[in-house]
């Protein structure tokens, strides 16, 4: 079986709603945080995919900019993370229905 765009874009959708099930209907910061990066992955997919079935093979746009989404999500992640910290630290909870105020 040769993968094709359109499994790719399948593959791609399916991680795309699961993180968005995972990040809108979780109550903890932690899967929130898994949540945003399995879209940013989807995304990711997406550019790959786009890349290598619609570009001339020369190209590299799609890998750059797979690359910098990368990049991006590992940012995205280290300060989420410091977020998440930093409450659990003052609130002793990453529960975020209880998170109701937001000043020190």
């Amino acid at each position: 079986m040769t993968p094709t765009l359109q499994l790719f874009l399948v593959v791609s959708a399916a991680l795309f709603c699961i993180g968005l099930l995972a990040a809108l209907s979780r109550r903890y910061a932690i899967f929130i945080l898994i949540g945003i990066e399995m879209m940013l992955t989807a995304s990711i997919l997406n550019f790959i995919a786009f890349w290598r079935f619609i570009t001339e093979a020369h190209q590299h746009t799609g890998v750059m900019v797979a690359i910098f989404s990368i990049a991006i999500a590992a940012a995205e992640a280290a300060v989420g993370l410091a977020l998440v910290i930093s409450v659990y630290r003052h609130y002793r909870t990453t529960n975020v229905d209880q998170l109701d105020q937001l000043k020190g």
